[in-house]
């Protein structure tokens, strides 16, 4: 059996460039690995590659959803398996590619049963949310479980109300269930992006000019127009909820800015951290010199040594 290749890194990591180079190479299918590009509509500032770029190189699980449509990591695992399929059918490498590492980690280790969501539950946390603040619900989940606050930011509200939710209507702490189930049985390469801090910070920078240049605000525009809920992930996303409040007339262009460079800095650094818990074949630094030309390196033996 073909192995199927994880390239994770933080956001502006270069991960897109470098499974370019490995498309290149080598006969992979790229199969994308992020919470957000699965929606439509979230183009420049989700950085989701362009349409000229995905006719060159096919991305799988982009453009797949519509922004209230709900998405999971339970979801995206069907998705991933039956994309990893497809590509092994057709003698292709699947080539695994994003950030977002709830959804790698459901990919090879399965899913927890979870307790459906209690509507009763919810309104009453999105109330005492309203009330309190979302700072002050995460600091609810930290006195009911330590551990699952810690990987959670004080203003992720929708995983907030999610372990809440869990922990509350199930009577156990989130870090202690143990019901995964389903790991990834196939062959398989791993490869985490390590990049030093300055170097991604200033790659960061770079790709928010950017987004401003190519139209950043008229997305936003555009997304106001179709009436998405405020409420929704995707619109909440980072970059979009301080540009939204920008729109909105909230804050200044200046506080804008600042406060969506902090974000992506702050998701950069948690993204980092949830890796660092990971284990690799190899852990790569993309901006050292030669690091294209070291992944294929490592990456062709491998392939040929774990095929079954």
């Amino acid at each position: 059996m073909i192995p199927a290749i994880f390239l994770m890194g933080p956001t502006a990591s270069g991960k897109t460039d470098l499974a370019m180079h490995l498309a290149d190479a080598l006969p992979v299918d790229i199969i994308s690995v992020d919470s957000l590009l699965v929606y439509r509509y979230f183009d420049i500032g989700s950085a989701k590659p362009s349409l000229a770029l995905r006719r060159r190189y096919p991305h799988a699980l982009v453009d797949i959803r519509e922004p209230d449509e709900a998405y999971s990591a339970g979801l995206f695992r069907e998705d991933a398996l039956h994309a990893i399929a497809s590509a092994r059918e057709r003698g292709r490498i699947p080539l695994l590619v994003g950030g977002t590492g709830l959804y790698f980690r459901a990919l090879e280790r399965g899913i927890d049963v979870l307790p459906p969501a209690d509507p009763d539950l919810r309104q009453h946390l999105s109330v005492a949310a309203r009330s309190a603040g979302w700072p002050a619900l995460h600091q609810r989940l930290a006195e009911l479980d330590p551990q699952a606050a810690a990987a959670i930011a004080p203003q992720d509200r929708q995983r907030i109300q999610r372990a809440l939710e869990i922990i509350l209507s199930s009577g156990a702490p989130l870090s202690a269930r143990r019901g995964w189930r389903g790991r990834f049985p196939d062959p398989l390469i791993k490869i985490i992006l390590r990049p030093s801090r300055p170097w991604l910070h200033r790659r960061i920078a770079l790709r928010l000019d950017a987004m401003l240049a190519q139209g950043f605000l008229g997305e936003l525009e555009a997304l106001r127009q179709r009436h998405y809920a405020a409420t929704l992930p995707a619109m909440r996303a980072v970059g979009y909820r301080q540009y939204f409040a920008f729109c909105d007339g909230r804050c200044s262009g200046d506080a804008a800015y600042a406060a969506a460079l902090a974000a992506t800095r702050q998701l950069a650094k948690r993204q980092d951290t949830w890796f660092t818990r990971e284990t690799a074949d190899l852990y790569l630094d993309p901006s050292a010199n030669g690091a294209a030309a070291r992944l294929l390196q490592r990456v062709t033996p491998l392939l040929s040594e774990r095929a079954v």
